[in-house]
């Protein structure tokens, strides 16, 4: 899968599957989309590869007050994927809507849904719940090997 900025000045390929597709409906992710929720892509950070010049890094304050780093186009600012404090570098959170086909990825799970939006209806079928979850419960288990590994355990 590739994918890249609005400019497209950044590009870049997945060159693997997602290990899972969360759509967080947490009001943090909600402000930072100006959507109803954030739809992000899981996937090793080694498993990314650039195609086509570097984002730049920033910091943004995230809801567990350890900050949450940010991957953007220089140019558009686009996000483009965000490392957060719990899998640091290592785990990278792709924002799908920068994938050239993001109907390839639609959500496994829908999380933090005790605030999502009133008006939002998840599908029927797919997982969800109200704050954050135990992935055991419902990754896949070649998913659970690849993150596992990853984050080094």
């Amino acid at each position: 899968m590739e994918g890249h900025c609005t400019c497209g000045r950044v590009r870049y390929r997945l060159t693997d599957r997602p290990l899972f597709v969360h759509a967080c409906h947490c009001t943090w992710c909600q402000r930072e989309t100006g959507g109803p929720h954030a739809l992000n892509a899981m996937i090793e950070t080694d498993r990314i590869e650039i195609l086509a010049d570097d984002p730049v890094e920033l910091t943004t304050p995230s809801a567990s007050g350890k900050g949450q780093i940010v991957l953007r186009c220089p140019d558009c600012c686009v996000a483009l994927w965000s490392h957060y404090a719990g899998a640091g570098r290592r785990l990278a959170f792709v924002r799908v809507g920068t994938l050239e086909n993001p109907a390839a990825c639609p959500p496994d799970i829908h999380i933090f849904t005790s605030t999502k939006l009133p008006w939002y209806v998840i599908p029927e079928g797919v997982p969800a719940v109200p704050d954050y979850y135990d992935r055991r419960l419902f990754w896949p288990a070649e998913s659970l090997r690849r993150c596992e590994a990853a984050l080094g355990r």
